[in-house]
């Protein structure tokens, strides 16, 4: 991080309440976040990130997998950006926005070529960059570094180029409300330092780039800080959100009795390399499923490991088994997951690794077109905290980076036209909130709630259950601190979601209903859902997106 600004340093008034001005606030830093940043600052403007830990601790650091990109001179024989757009759109399960999909990875070769310009180095072999094959993909095109350590490269790479080209960067500082002019447009952002310290950022534009929700279950491959605060802060500035209810549950994390929290993720790309999963006797979990097999999407794979873990015998198992005893240099191919086994004292060459799926990508969000502007004037989306329409109800694999690379330059680029357009709010109008307080539910039962009631496998009467839960443990408590504005965020997204799924009675994607098995075409579209005047999230009838933002 050597060569960042603290931004710190723009605090000159021993008042707690100081201000800060620039012509575009981002917040996050992770891949869309800095891909934002960065193309900014190439365009002229003045731009400011905010981040909540330190700015390399974002979730782009733990993708294992890779950047899903067909590149010129470098793909498999007969592959194409059009089927990239096949597999997206057959992933998305009706769902998908085809005009964003074509979008997003038409944009591809173009955002991977400038990222490697930048410095990101990945892996090659005898003829040119190595490539994956994961969950849905027709082709080996998942290009990775480090192995399965994508995301930590990329992170590496932008976070250099940051501070190469002096952006500031007001650290471990997280975002609580927009501030708003009378119109109803965002016109900056208050914000807390790690000791409760409140602070205002005035800005012409909100770019929120601050990941999904995935604390919003026990077991999750996200880290700490995904606790959907830029989701509960668009909501908050009157913004709509849609697919809320698809939640994708990665199949394979490293399954460890009794965890909680971030658990280690066993990249998909181990069964590109050929592993299989297993149930504790030994018998394919796959087998007869779907004609993809182990590679079948994400949440096909993941409802199969649910339905074995339930016919174990005895009752529900916990886990079940991938076998990737038949890959010759497993340790040096994947040497982050062969170190987390490791720990469990687990050699993936010899033993059988238990897995299980947890909470991984947030499918739906803030509903932005694909460059990032929301249904808000001023307040612009990109990564996994928006809905673009790429991923519909269920992501194709290494497709997350790839959106935030492309839609974070396009969103920088969409935030300079609408400036020199004049159709951006002056900073100095906006208002700051006087909501002090919000609806909270204590996390931990939260947690606990929603993994048991609204995880993979939903039904009327759980999610019922659920709501009355929240409903019962909710009060309004005083956003003072990092932890009360994740609290809180966690409970609106949770209602949220309990909303959007106990609507959708059918079974689509990521959204399982036990008591809607079938996919039910008369419900193919999304739905948008935005706060009531109470602040109570509620559903809004939407007959398609398009235009919405």
């Amino acid at each position: 991080m050597s060569g960042l600004v603290n931004a710190d340093q723009a605090k000159t008034s021993p008042d707690p309440r100081w201000e800060a001005r620039a012509d575009v606030v981002v917040i996050g830093s992770g891949v869309a976040g800095l891909s934002a940043a960065l193309r900014a600052r190439e365009l002229g403007l003045h731009v400011l990130v905010v981040t909540k830990a330190a700015v390399a601790d974002g979730n782009t650091r733990w993708a294992q997998g890779g950047v899903a990109v067909v590149l010129d001179g470098e793909r498999d024989e007969g592959d194409t950006v059009e089927k990239h757009t096949a597999d997206t759109l057959t992933a998305g399960a009706g769902l998908c926005d085809e005009d964003a999909v074509r979008s997003i990875v038409g944009g591809g070769p173009a955002a991977v070529t400038e990222l490697r310009h930048n410095g990101a180095v990945f892996d090659h072999g005898s003829g040119g960059l190595s490539r994956a094959r994961e969950g849905g993909h027709s082709a080996f095109r998942v290009i990775h570094a480090g192995g399965d350590a994508t995301g930590a490269e990329v992170e590496r790479a932008l976070v250099a180029q940051a501070g190469e080209r002096r952006i500031p960067v007001l650290e471990h500082h997280i975002a609580v409300d927009a501030l708003r002019t009378a119109a109803g447009e965002v016109a900056g952002v208050t914000v807390l330092d790690r000791n409760g310290v409140p602070g205002v950022v005035r800005a012409s534009a909100v770019v929120l780039a601050s990941g999904g929700f995935g604390q919003l279950y026990q077991a999750t491959s996200n880290p700490e800080i995904a606790t959907g605060d830029g989701l509960a802060l668009a909501l908050r500035a009157g913004a709509a959100v849609a697919d809320i209810e698809f939640v994708q549950f990665h199949p394979t994390v490293l399954y460890t009795p009794g965890a909680r929290g971030r658990c280690p993720l066993v990249t998909e790309a181990v069964r590109g390399e050929g592993a299989t999963l297993v149930d504790g006797a030994g018998a394919s979990v796959m087998a007869g499923v779907h004609p993809l097999g182990d590679l079948a999407p994400r949440d096909v794979v993941a409802a199969a490991i649910t339905r074995r873990q339930a016919l174990a015998p005895g009752g529900i198992d916990d886990h079940v088994f991938l076998d990737a005893t038949g890959i010759p240099g497993f340790a040096k191919r994947f040497p982050t997951v062969h170190a987390a086994c490791a720990v469990l004292g687990i050699d993936p060459a010899v033993d059988a690794i238990p897995v299980t799926p947890a909470a991984h990508f947030a499918c739906g969000g803030v509903v932005a077109t694909v460059d990032g502007r929301s249904t808000v004037r001023g307040l612009y989306a990109a990564g996994e905290v928006a809905r673009t329409g790429l991923h519909g109800a269920n992501r194709l694999a290494s497709n997350s980076l790839l959106e935030g690379l492309v839609v974070g330059q396009r969103t920088a680029e969409a935030v300079a036209a609408d400036l020199a357009a004049g159709l951006l709010p002056d900073p100095s109008r906006g208002r700051i909130p006087e909501r002090t307080v919000a609806p909270t539910a204590e996390r931990d039962a939260l947690q606990r709630v929603m993994s048991r009631y609204a995880a993979i496998g939903r039904d009327a009467d759980g999610l019922a259950a659920a709501g009355s839960v929240l409903d019962l443990s909710t009060k309004d408590s005083p956003l003072w601190t990092h932890s009360a504005v994740e609290d809180a965020a966690l409970t609106v997204v949770a209602q949220a979601l309990l909303a959007a799924a106990e609507r959708r009675t059918e079974s689509r994607g990521c959204h399982v209903r036990t008591d809607f098995p079938e996919r039910d075409e008369g419900l193919r579209r999304s739905q948008l859902i935005r706060l009531s005047p109470s602040g109570q999230p509620v559903l809004v009838e939407a007959a398609s997106l398009e235009g919405v933002a």
